[in-house]
């Protein structure tokens, strides 16, 4: 079976051949299997649209089953990275604002928000190892999106593209809220851009179309959220995306045409609350929190008020500069990770911005495959991460974990075939 895997072109996949694809994945590797079904049960969380299935623990299961394949996987070898010393690193800051953090039972029960990244990251660049499997896992990670995308374009179509105060709404899980749902779009369309035009000259026209469907969509799912953030995020990255060619007139005026088309898709009441920006509740609880926030860091410059303390400390040495009915979050990847884990666990935190951001240029500069500009696509993805950041805590969501992962196992590849 491995001899015919082998035979199996490149072209094939590019092509979209899915008959050869899947002859290829029934040939691989047990741990492939696993990470692939882990990715799976993640992004497109059936056991949550289903309850029937939802007797087992089928992303824990995946993991542990991807684990121990890994050991029975000759292809499998330690994958060394800067990105690799500064996770470590980040965890040991972790572990050590949680011990000496103001509530440390609370940190103790949040550590698997970011432990368990460290393990799948791990798991991920090490098995994913070769262009074939890259590409599956890719493929893998745009039909989890698109599934997500194309159902809620279809329902904020439905609804004749109106405003409902929450939005949309992706199954339980990270995507559930339309903030995160928005953010996990903005990741999702630039590669999904990337992709579909560098197949184009392999694929039939009907592909090339379905494939332009993944980034169109995930755009309308993004305007039809109700999150602020997203919307700013992703007028960043159009901007950013073009920013070379701005100034040409047939440039200039697609965007100019683009950014028209966007606002007037918006909902007038999702344009009036871009209007009471900073002057509406909400708005004024998040600035609060901000300068709060930026307290507290001044106050615990070190390793910060403890992982995941902003909440009960907040409550306790703020309680007059509270507006809504109870303490959240603080509403900004920045200042969630400098009140968990200080300056120290800042300053590594903002290194693995930018280590990703040189790395993906390194990526484009290897030619790779079947992707051109994918670094550029990887970074225009961190951008929208990076902006719609500070409006949400996701600073523990997969966003950036998964990033990572795929652009350490691609530096890897193009490594190995240089």
């Amino acid at each position: 079976m491995r001899k015919k895997v082998r035979e199996i072109a490149d072209e094939d996949f590019y092509s979209l051949k899915i008959g050869r694809m899947w002859q290829y994945f029934k040939g691989e590797s047990f741990a492939f299997w696993m990470i692939c079904v882990y990715l799976f049960f993640e992004y497109v969380r059936p056991q949550s649209i289903y309850p029937a299935i939802d007797f087992l623990p089928w992303t824990q299961l995946a993991l542990i089953g991807a684990f121990f394949g890994c050991f029975a996987d000759r292809t499998v070898r330690w994958v060394s990275s800067p990105v690799n010393v500064l996770l470590i690193i980040f965890l040991i800051v972790i572990l050590l604002s949680s011990v000496f953090s103001y509530f440390p039972s609370v940190s103790y029960g949040k550590l698997d928000n970011y432990y368990l990244w460290v393990i799948i990251y791990f798991l991920i660049i090490n098995i994913i190892n070769t262009r074939k499997r890259f590409f599956i896992f890719l493929c893998i990670f745009f039909l989890a999106s698109f599934k997500l995308s194309l159902s809620l374009a279809i329902t904020w179509a439905k609804r004749g593209f109106g405003f409902t105060d929450w939005g949309l709404m992706g199954p339980e899980g990270f995507f559930q809220n339309s903030g995160e749902l928005a953010i996990q779009m903005l990741v999702f369309w630039p590669i999904a851009w990337v992709f579909a035009h560098s197949l184009k000259p392999y694929v039939s026209k009907i592909w090339y179309r379905l494939l332009m469907l993944m980034p169109i969509t995930a755009v309308m799912v993004i305007l039809g959220s109700s999150s602020r953030g997203g919307q700013i995020a992703l007028a960043v990255q159009l901007v950013f995306m073009n920013y070379k060619v701005v100034f040409k007139p047939k440039v200039l005026v697609s965007l100019l045409v683009s950014i028209f088309l966007i606002w007037t898709f918006l909902p007038d009441a999702q344009k009036e609350r871009f209007d009471s920006m900073g002057e509406d509740r909400t708005s004024r609880q998040r600035i609060i929190y901000l300068e709060n926030g930026l307290e507290m860091i001044k106050d615990n410059p070190i390793l910060g008020v403890g992982y995941f303390n902003f909440a009960p400390y907040f409550a306790r040495y703020y309680p007059e500069d509270l507006l809504v009915d109870r303490v959240e979050l603080p509403h900004n990847i920045f200042i969630q990770v400098g009140t968990d884990a200080g300056l120290i666990g800042l300053f590594i935190f903002i290194s693995m911005l930018i280590l990703a951001v040189i790395k993906a240029r390194d990526i484009d500069k290897g030619a790779i495959y079947f992707i051109k500009n994918i670094g550029l696509g990887l970074n225009i993805s961190l951008l929208g991460f990076t902006v719609a950041g500070q409006f949400v805590t996701v600073a523990y969501y997969p966003f950036l974990w998964i990033h990572l992962s795929l652009l350490v196992a691609l530096t890897n590849i193009v490594k190995k075939s240089d």
